[in-house]
C-alpha cells in the first residue's frame, strides 16, 4: 500500500473514499469541529442531518458512509467518530486511521484519503495516521486460497493543511516502523510447521541481507562448545535443531565504544510445554510463543533503515519445546552459559531458560544495556489483562527511558516490582536456583530469574504474554499477532541521546 501526505482541497481529491473526522455531538461546534468535517457539512449538510437524526453521534470509532457525494470527486464520503476533542491523542489518531481503513476495505474501496484537521496535523499525528493505516491493512490470511480483490487497498493519502520537512520525515519514519511491525506480525502468525527455528533463522538472514545488517546464526555445535546448557536443554526434546540468531546494527563511524543496546527476544516457535505438557485447549496458539523474537527482528529491520547513532544487536534464541523421548525432565539440572546451575522444576517455564543464555551471551559480547521481550508468563495476563505490557526494570533511569519510548510509541506498559524480597521464591536445594518459584507473583519471580543473568547491566524485561496476540479483532487491527513491542524498541534506539 502506497502512503502519501499532500495538501489538496477536499472536493478535488480523486479517490474511492474520502474520510473526515467528526467529534462527539455534545462537543463544541455540535461535533463538527473547525476543520474538514465542518467544511464538508457546509457544502452538503450531510453530517448535520446524521447528528440530528441520531444515526451518527461522533462516538469514538463510530462510522457513517455516503455514496456519490455531490460536488466531490471522491466516490464515497466517510465520517469516523473521534469522541471528545480533548481526548484526541496520537494513540487515538492511530486507531482512527486503522479503523477507517478496515471499515472501507471490504467495500470495494482501493484508494482512501483521510483529512487531518489543522489542530491534529503535526508530525506526531501524521506519523500515527500512517502507522494506523498500515497496521490496519495487515491481514493474517496468507494461507487462505480464496482472497477477494475487494480487500485490497492500493493507496492511502493524508490531506493536511501544510507539508514541510518535519511532516515528510515523520511520514517516512512511520511507514518504516509500521511495515516492520507488520513484518513481525507475519512471522508470529506462521503455524509451527512453517516457522521452525531453522526457517526463522533463514528468514532472519534474508532480512539482514535486504537491510544491510550483519547476521550470525549459532548452531547446536557452537552452543555446546560455548556451554549454553539452559537453551540446549529446552530444545533437546525436539527433532528441530535450535539456533541463536544474532543480528547486528553498527552506525557509520562506530568504533565499538560507548552504549551497546541488546534487544533479546524469546522465540519458542512452538511450545507444547515439554514433559510438563500444556492443556490441549488453545495449545494451537502456542505458535506465537516466538512473538518476542519476531518483535526483535522487526525492530532491527526498522533500525537498519532509520540508522540511529547507537550500536544495537538483536539476539533471538530459537527453539521448539516438545515432549520427545530425549526431552528434558522435571528435576533435571542444567549449567547455563553464565556458569550458574538451574533446577528445571517445570519444563513449561522454558522461555526464561533460553533468554538466560542469550542475555549472558549479549553481555559477553559487550552489550551495556538489555531489553528483553517475551511471551513469558500467564501470570502477567492475570495481573494486567491484554491492555498493558508488564515492564520489569533493574533500575529507575533505564526504566524511565524505556517507559518514555513506550509512551511516545503509543504502547501501554505498566511498571512492575522487582524487589529483592521476591528472590526468596527462587531457592533450590539442589542447584543455584530453580526455573520457577511458587504461585505467588509468578510474573515477578520469572523476571527475577532473568535478572540473575544480566551481570548487573541496566535491564528491562517486557512480558508481552497478554499484548502480543489479539484473541478478537479490533476495529483498527486484525485478530492475531499485534507486533508488540516493535514500536517501543525502535523508539528506544532512535531516541537515544547519551
Amino acid at each position: 500500500m502506497q502512503t502519501t501526505v499532500v495538501v489538496q482541497a477536499l472536493e478535488e481529491i480523486d479517490v474511492d473514499a474520502l474520510v473526515v473526522v467528526s467529534f462527539d455531538k455534545d462537543s463544541a461546534g455540535g461535533g463538527l469541529g473547525d476543520g474538514a468535517a465542518k467544511r464538508v457539512d457546509a457544502t452538503i449538510g450531510w453530517l448535520s442531518e446524521l447528528y440530528a437524526s441520531g444515526e451518527f453521534k461522533g462516538k469514538s470509532l463510530e462510522t457513517a458512509l455516503l455514496h456519490r457525494p455531490p460536488t466531490f470527486k471522491a466516490r464515497r464520503l466517510a465520517a469516523i467518530g473521534a469522541g471528545k476533542p480533548e481526548k484526541l491523542t496520537t494513540a487515538e489518531v492511530r486507531k482512527i486511521a486503522g479503523a477507517a481503513l478496515r471499515f472501507l476495505k471490504p467495500k470495494g474501496v482501493h484508494t482512501i484519503a483521510l483529512a487531518l484537521d489543522e489542530a491534529f496535523a503535526g508530525p506526531a499525528s501524521v506519523a500515527a495516521a500512517i502507522e494506523g493505516a498500515i497496521l490496519g491493512d495487515y491481514e493474517p490470511d496468507q494461507y487462505k486460497t480464496d482472497k477477494s480483490d475487494a480487500g485490497r487497498i492500493d493507496s492511502y493519502t493524508l490531506l493536511v493543511p501544510a507539508v514541510d520537512a518535519a511532516i515528510e520525515a515523520a511520514a517516512r519514519r512511520a511507514a518504516i516502523v509500521a511495515e516492520s511491525q507488520n513484518y513481525a506480525r507475519a512471522l508470529a502468525t506462521e503455524p509451527g510447521n512453517a516457522m521452525t527455528p531453522t526457517i526463522l533463522a533463514d528468514r532472519a538472514r534474508a532480512m539482514a541481507v535486504e537491510q544491510g545488517l550483519e547476521c550470525e546464526v549459532l548452531d547446536r555445535a557452537r552452543m555446546e562448545q560455548l556451554g549454553m546448557g539452559a537453551l540446549l536443554g529446552v530444545a533437546q526434546g525436539s527433532n528441530e535443531p535450535p539456533y541463536l540468531i544474532v543480528v547486528r546494527y553498527r552506525p557509520e563511524g562506530s568504533e565499538g565504544a560507548g552504549t551497546h543496546l541488546a534487544l533479546v527476544g524469546k522465540a519458542v516457535t512452538f511450545d507444547s510445554g515439554g514433559i510438563s505438557i500444556k492443556p490441549s485447549d488453545k495449545m494451537d496458539l502456542m505458535k506465537f510463543d516466538m512473538a518476542g523474537g519476531a518483535a526483535v527482528l522487526g525492530a532491527m529491520r526498522a533500525i537498519a533503515q532509520l540508522k540511529p547513532a547507537l550500536t544495537v544487536t538483536g539476539f533471538v534464541p530459537a527453539v521448539e519445546n516438545m515432549p520427545g523421548g530425549r526431552a528434558q525432565r522435571p528435576g533435571d539440572i542444567v549449567k547455563t552459559l553464565s556458569g550458574k546451575t538451574v533446577e528445571v522444576v517445570n519444563t513449561d517455564a522454558e522461555g526464561r531458560m533460553i533468554l538466560a543464555d542469550a542475555m549472558t551471551y549479549a553481555r559477553n559480547l559487550g552489550c551495556t544495556h538489555i531489553v528483553d521481550a517475551a511471551t513469558l508468563t500467564g501470570a502477567i495476563v492475570v495481573a494486567l489483562g491484554d491492555i498493558y505490557t508488564g515492564l520489569f526494570p533493574s533500575e529507575d533511569a533505564f526504566a524511565s527511558r524505556v517507559a518514555a519510548a513506550a509512551e511516545a510509541a503509543g504502547e501501554k506498559m505498566w511498571r512492575m516490582p522487582v524487589d529483592d524480597e521476591y528472590k526468596e521464591a527462587l531457592k533450590s536445594t539442589y542447584a543455584d536456583l530453580p526455573n520457577v518459584g511458587n504461585r505467588k507473583g509468578g510474573a515477578i519471580t520469572a523476571a527475577m530469574f532473568l535478572k540473575e543473568f544480566t551481570s548487573g547491566a541496566p535491564w528491562v524485561h517486557l512480558d508481552i504474554a497478554g499484548t502480543a496476540w489479539l484473541d478478537d479483532a479490533k476495529p483498527y487491527l486484525a485478530k492475531g499477532p499485534s507486533g508488540a513491542p516493535v514500536r517501543t524498541l525502535v523508539r528506544l534506539a532512535t531516541s537515544w541521546n547519551g
